[in-house]
């Protein structure tokens, strides 16, 4: 299956080193890759059908220090739909004035929901339909942005709709929170002072953050697998839907 990678801050901060541990695991994961920042309202997003390992596309994404409060990411390895660029995570609608992203690692089986004309998916897939759904069962629920934890709640009410279907990870941000549900396999943590020193599990990549953070920074990482060892990873509970806000999960 695909493999996902979020990030929550509470400054703006880069997804440079976590990103590069990401792609190394695109030789298995290798029917295209795509991140998302957000800036503000505005989001900068970035796709590729190719494999992260060989789009050039991911390596400006490697060595372009951009810096945003919340960061979604995902390398596919494609179940439905065919590899083609509208098939890419992560995937962008509006709602309520705000853009929203989504990325989705699982397979959902006869999962058809009926659509009406504000959200329809441009590609095949099964993630992009439960995207639209999300989206569309959202605006029913609400007239306008509602605080973040009125929107966990109904979030909560919404995604054993979709675990029904089959494996449903998947990570989601308006710019003002990053949620975060997981099926079967989803791992978090949270970067905080004292800052030390991190090395990637799959690269000969290391960093100290204590070199580029300051004592008020505070970053959160989300991902299928852990990226690094000798850091505190924690495993999300099956069927479980956390959201984080500044940094830290509520």
């Amino acid at each position: 299956m695909c493999q996902l990678l979020g990030m929550n801050a509470n400054t703006p901060t880069d997804v440079m080193f976590s990103f590069t541990g990401l792609a190394t695991r695109a030789d298995e994961h290798k029917d295209g890759f795509g991140i998302g920042f957000f800036e503000d309202k505005g989001v900068r997003l970035f796709v590729d059908w190719r494999s992260a390992r060989q789009s050039p596309v991911a390596e400006l994404v490697k060595t372009w220090p951009i810096r945003s409060h919340h960061v979604i990411a995902h390398i596919r390895k494609a179940t439905q739909g065919r590899v083609a660029l509208e098939n890419t995570h992560p995937f962008v609608r509006e709602l309520w004035g705000r853009y929203w992203v989504f990325a989705h690692n699982g397979n959902l089986v006869d999962f058809h929901p009926r659509l009406h004309g504000a959200f329809r998916p441009v590609g095949d897939t099964d993630s992009e339909r439960a995207f639209c759904w999300l989206m569309q069962e959202l605006a029913k629920s609400h007239a306008c942005v509602p605080p973040v934890d009125e929107l966990t709640r109904t979030l909560a009410e919404l995604m054993p709709q979709l675990h029904r279907h089959g494996t449903f990870n998947m990570l989601l941000s308006n710019g003002q929170a990053l949620w975060a549900h997981n099926s079967t396999k989803l791992h978090w943590l949270v970067r905080q002072h004292p800052f030390g020193e991190a090395r990637l599990r799959d690269d000969e990549v290391s960093v100290n953050f204590s070199e580029h953070t300051t004592p008020a920074d505070r970053v959160a990482i989300i991902a299928t697998e852990p990226l690094t060892d000798h850091e505190p990873w924690t495993a999300f509970a099956p069927g479980e839907l956390r959201v984080f806000v500044d940094g830290m999960p509520r």
